[in-house]
């Protein structure tokens, strides 16, 4: 989402890293093109103009001025203040309440607040370990409670039957009674939403609120309607009270004003991000890791815990047992493939790396596809089982057919076989050197050699 903002601070600070000392002019210029890198992110004015006062006044400063390496300073003080501004800490669902606790999904029509309420519920399911209730309190669009059903069965996660005839209130205040009858922790309400806010958009939301007292109400706003987005928050805010923002769409090609803006305008905490239309592609917002990110320092704490999260532990058990045997065959090939998808692929994991920008530049400078993956991947699932498990079988013949049945080229099915080579050799090495020389090792990567 903060491609564009991060490639114009990545230029400006790039100016002023190669200058050995810096005057306040030096400064002074910097930051008017921080300050148009971020109004062309669509951060609103006023939130603008207080981040580059405050910034001048911690940059402008003998301190900065006579330092070893005064842009890095420069960098630095903007980065503490972006951090400021988008939250300081993390903020995640407050769950502290006598259960079933009532979250209240609110939002404008078309925002994903439906896809959303079940990102969460998957989320607090397998996370926090909370039994879940969604109802859908949607009476005016079409299939709208249809649509929440069939996302609970997707995520095995009970959702309140279908009364017709029932209105918003009467739905919440039932799907409340039901979950304390079930023993249910959480009770996730998803509100029906307008094209623009009204006032009847404004009442019905009200009347639920005061009828159920929800614990959370969250907005959920699309990161890609920038200002706007800002301009609705606020709106809600005033009349409904949030207590957090959950933004869709992260992984979008959006400027990253909205997530710039909407902590400053409304002062509620970004609390959750949907990076992808999977139920599970849902993260916790992190201040400090966005701003990292947004100055091409990546997040490689994020890195790590995407890591813990895809990568099955009873896999990786099986997976080093056949290191020890010097073992690897082209399933494994495609486990390790798998796995890196799950992280986000080439590109995703390119954006978590610290100098992000120079590595996804030196990915476009290789010309490496960044769908590559899943050809590669399509190229294994055209093999049979056991020319998977002895790719020692493939000859040219077999090499035409497994082409033809993935859409690839021959030499493409080559290179994955030169690949699962490289890496079969390896583990030969490896099991030549013994325990302490895997504990020296690590286990093989899974980016696959260019």
């Amino acid at each position: 989402m903060f491609d564009s903002l991060s490639d114009r601070l990545g230029d400006v600070f790039g100016k002023l890293r190669k200058r050995g000392a810096l005057n306040e002019k030096d400064v002074s210029e910097a930051l008017r093109e921080v300050r148009v890198a971020l109004l062309e992110a669509d951060v609103a004015l006023p939130v603008v103009k207080d981040f580059i006062d405050e910034v001048r006044k911690r940059a402008i400063g003998q301190e900065v001025i006579r330092s070893v390496a005064p842009g890095q300073m420069v960098i630095k003080i903007v980065n503490d203040h972006l951090i400021e501004v988008l939250g300081s800490e993390s903020e995640d669902l407050n769950l502290n309440a006598v259960p079933p606790v009532p979250i209240l999904m609110v939002g404008l029509q078309g925002s994903g607040k439906t896809t959303s309420t079940a990102k969460i519920a998957l989320r607090l399911k397998n996370r926090e370990k909370k039994k879940v209730l969604m109802a859908s309190l949607d009476v005016r669009r079409p299939a709208a409670q249809e649509q929440l059903k069939v996302l609970g069965e997707q995520a095995d996660v009970a959702t309140l039957p279908i009364v017709p005839g029932q209105g918003p209130v009467e739905i919440a205040k039932r799907a409340l009674q039901s979950a304390k009858l079930q023993g249910f922790d959480v009770v996730m309400l998803d509100t029906a939403g307008r094209l623009h806010v009204d006032e009847q958009l404004m009442a019905e939301v009200a009347a639920v609120r005061d009828s159920v007292g929800p614990h959370e109400t969250l907005l959920v706003a699309d990161a890609l309607t920038g200002q706007d987005a800002v301009n609705v928050a606020k709106q809600f805010d005033e009349r409904i009270g949030l207590t957090g923002i959950m933004l869709t769409r992260v992984d979008g090609d959006g400027r990253g004003g909205a997530a710039l803006s909407m902590r400053a305008v409304t002062g509620r905490p970004i609390k959750l991000i949907g990076v992808g239309e999977k139920l599970d592609a849902l993260e916790g917002f992190h201040p400090d890791r966005i701003a990292n990110r947004i100055l091409g320092m990546g997040d490689v704490v994020g890195l790590v815990e995407k890591a813990q999260e895809s990568i099955d532990e009873a896999e990786a058990q099986k997976m080093a047992e056949k290191m020890k045997k010097g073992q690897f065959d082209l399933e494994d090939l495609r486990g390790q493939l798998q796995q890196m998808q799950k992280m986000g692929g080439l590109e995703g994991l390119a954006g978590m790396l610290p100098g992000a920008k120079q590595v996804k530049k030196q990915l476009a400078d290789a010309n490496i596809d960044t769908k590559m993956l899943k050809r590669q991947e399509a190229i294994i699932g055209s093999m049979t089982p056991k020319e998977r498990r002895n790719p020692k079988l493939i000859n040219s013949s077999r090499k035409k057919r497994i082409a033809a049945g993935s859409g690839v080229d021959v030499p493409e099915v080559n290179r994955v076989l030169k690949q699962w080579k490289q890496m079969s050799v390896m583990m030969k090495k490896v099991k030549k050197m013994g325990k302490a020389g895997m504990m020296r090792a690590g286990l093989p990567g899974i980016l696959p050699r260019m």
